[in-house]
């Protein structure tokens, strides 16, 4: 049984052409295949997978590539920078890019931030998802409320 989605990359062009790609598909991919860009497939429809790139949606037949294990961030999240003592500035920006780097054996990010694309990669565990963030559980101790007229409920204290 096949899980998606899947991350990997297309490191060579098949040999056989264009056949392996749908043919509504061609412009896109001959602009992101081969190279390092961490695609992600999404679905198999028994002939094509589904897959995607950022906003680039796309359909390849079975060909080699290199499977990839995912770090829980894709093209188009909003993360933010994670500190390393003063070395960083901390922003927030969004995932334009995911690079497979074959001698760290890792994926690499880009960034945006507002209009600008940062020009360095980042690595995983400098990158926080937004929507990681902490929450607050809910209190366990009942509190009285308040009424608009200044009466209210008062909490007995026990001695």
């Amino acid at each position: 049984m096949i899980e998606f989605p899947q991350y990997g990359i297309y490191p060579r062009w098949p040999e056989d052409g264009q056949g392996w790609i749908h043919p509504d598909d061609v412009a896109v991919v001959s602009k992101l295949l081969p190279g390092e860009r961490v695609v992600r497939r999404e679905s198999f429809d028994g002939t094509y997978y589904h897959c995607r790139y950022g906003k680039w949606t796309f359909r390849l037949r079975p060909a080699l590539w290199l499977q990839i294990k995912a770090e829980d961030l894709d093209v188009g999240d909003e993360v933010e920078t994670v500190g390393l003592g003063m070395e960083r500035d901390l922003f927030v920006g969004e995932v334009i890019g995911m690079y497979y780097v074959r001698r760290k054996g890792r994926i690499a990010y880009r960034l945006r931030r507002s209009d600008q694309n940062i020009p360095r990669l980042f690595l995983r565990e400098h990158l926080r998802l937004l929507s990681d963030k902490q929450r607050v559980r809910q209190g366990e101790i009942e509190h009285p409320t308040p009424k608009w007229n200044g009466s209210g409920e008062r909490i007995g204290f026990s001695d």
